[in-house]
């Protein structure tokens, strides 16, 4: 039975409480924390250092290691004691060395594009082809026309005029309305979505009808994939994920694959357990792969169109990448810690994903959320505080495909919910910062009621930076999932949406000039004093009660 929504407005929630009378945030501290996070902070010049010279992090891939390395050694210069923690294996890592596309007849023009990670490469020029299918049947009419061919493998999009502003933030109304739960079952689906709830026997018919027109969509691009490397076309061209003006959404390549019965079958019933399917990033995927390029809608919509009027278009490409490792190498966690006092055998966490995509620089997405955690930490060193708990700091990666780092982290250290490991008992909570550079406007308390009003508390001092709202309600999609699923206290921060679902989330413009540094030390200071107060309270942090085995 899926959770219900509970939102709870500030001021009910920091009437007196006596359970909590000792969690009333030290002002003295508090007021150290802000001056230093603030007027000090040394968030930007670390948040642009990972996204300018590191640059693009993708999971296995020589920059994410160099960020790994990065991270750890900032952390020791900073007095913790940082070291890399591999889980695994991942796959091969891949980097994109060089890119170029362009038009070249009969009116050449540059393309705004990017491969998809885990492509392989291709150079030369070649004409093109549409090949408008939507079925196996249109497919066949294709037979025999693609040999040295680049493909053109997806539909026109219609591209209307945005009439909103593409950046947001929360009003005081509607921070109202979420905390009168106005906005109940609503909202964006990283933040605040709840999961992937509404498959299978729960679906209305209108959202299995939906759910099987997307199923067959993505069955339909493997199947169109596999059908154009059979036939010797040399690259494929398609729009990108979502995006225009310039920006393209991009992610990983797909693995040219035709539907099996099974996966035919799952489009029929939502729910049911997924056929397993290879991945792009192991060895075997590099023989079925032809180079996949995005492009930018504007640019494939012209292109589209310049075929359609009967003209032969010529389109030349320049994409030289290289594979590392195979499947069975590893990848890597930095996790830095600082020792505490009395408590030092008990644990707080704070952190966010380093790995990113790779045609922007990760700023948003998450070397945002990196550098406020390790910005919190730095914050309490120089304020000179000895917490009595030990705080880590975890820089996770393989999130983006499939949140891994932190999940094999979590077993390794605690184990699971129906196995806990040693330190299960041991840990009090973690905190992780992945909605882009919005600040601080809340936190989702993941069903942990009986944690709302500890942590309305703790944001009082900081009500006039806009940090104001608890909810108990869920959201999905990134690292504290890993803990919340082996029965430990995970939490992720409300934060103004900002540009991140319009402009940077996976995008090329992903980069340091899209990031608000004011937005970043608001959060790095809220994420401090969290760290402070959950490291120094008499008790751990309150636990939700275990779910009834089967659930």
């Amino acid at each position: 039975m899926p959770l219900s929504l509970l939102l709870l407005p500030l001021a009910a929630l920091v009437a007196p409480a006596p359970r909590f009378q000792a969690d009333t945030p030290d002002p003295a501290v508090m007021a150290k924390i802000r001056e230093e996070g603030l007027k000090r902070s040394q968030l930007p010049q670390h948040l642009a250092y990972l996204t300018d010279v590191i640059g693009p992090r993708l999971t296995g891939s020589p920059g994410l290691l160099r960020a790994n390395e990065w991270t750890k050694n900032k952390m020791i210069e900073w007095g913790l004691d940082a070291r890399l923690e591999p889980w695994g294996p991942f796959g091969r890592g891949w980097t994109c060395d060089k890119f170029t596309a362009s038009v070249v007849g009969p009116t050449a023009f540059n393309l705004i594009a990017a491969p998809r990670a885990w492509s392989t490469g291709w150079s030369g020029t070649a004409d093109v082809v549409f090949v408008d299918a939507d079925s196996p049947e249109a497919l066949a009419k294709f037979k025999g026309k693609l040999k040295g061919k680049i493909a053109l493998v997806s539909p026109i999009k219609e591209l209307p005029a945005h009439f909103t502003p593409q950046g947001s933030r929360y009003t005081d109304e509607q921070l109202a309305a979420m905390a009168s739960g106005a906005l109940a079952g609503s909202g964006r689906p990283r933040q605040g979505g709840g999961g992937g709830g509404g498959l299978g026997a729960d679906m209305t018919d209108e959202q299995r009808a939906a759910f099987q027109a997307r199923m067959r969509q993505a069955q339909m691009v493997g199947q169109i994939l596999a059908f154009c490397k059979a036939e010797g076309a040399v690259a494929t061209l398609s729009q990108a994920r979502s995006g225009d003006g310039g920006t393209i959404f991009v992610e990983q390549a797909t693995v040219p694959q035709v539907p099996t019965a099974r996966e035919r079958e799952e489009v029929r019933q939502p729910g049911a357990p997924r056929a397993p399917r290879l991945n792009a990033y192991q060895v075997a995927a590099e023989k079925l792969m032809i180079p996949q390029i995005a492009v930018g809608a504007e640019h494939y919509n012209r292109i589209v169109r310049m075929v359609q009027a009967g003209e032969s278009v010529s389109v030349a490409l320049d994409l030289k990448v290289h594979f590392n490792g195979d499947d069975k190498s590893m990848a890597y966690n930095t996790i830095g810690e600082w020792k505490g006092t009395d408590k030092a055998d008990e644990i707080v966490m704070a952190g966010g994903h380093l790995d990113s995509w790779h045609t922007g620089t990760g700023a948003t997405d998450n070397a945002c959320g990196v550098s406020v955690a390790m910005e919190a930490v730095r914050i309490l060193k120089a304020i000179g505080v000895k917490p009595r708990r030990t705080i880590r700091v975890g820089c996770w990666s393989g999130e983006e495909q499939g949140i891994f780092g932190s999940a094999a982290y979590v077993k390794a250290h605690f184990g699971t919910a129906t196995a806990p490991g040693a330190e299960h008992a041991k840990f009090s909570g973690y905190f992780n910062l992945d909605n882009g550079t919005g600040k601080i406007r809340g936190v989702y308390c993941q069903g942990n009621t009986a944690i709302m009003p500890l942590f309305a508390q703790w944001l009082t001092p900081f009500a006039d930076l806009g940090a104001t709202t608890v909810t108990a309600r869920n959201t999905g999609g990134t690292d504290h999932l890993s803990f919340n699923s082996a029965g430990l206290p995970g939490f992720q921060f409300i934060q103004d949406t900002i540009e991140y679902d319009a402009r940077t989330h996976h995008s090329n413009m992903d980069t340091f000039d899209r990031v608000q540094i004011e937005d970043m030390k608001q959060a790095a200071t809220v994420l401090a004093a969290f760290l402070y107060n959950a490291a120094m309270r008499d008790d751990k942090l309150p636990r939700k009660p275990a779910a009834p085995a089967g659930q």
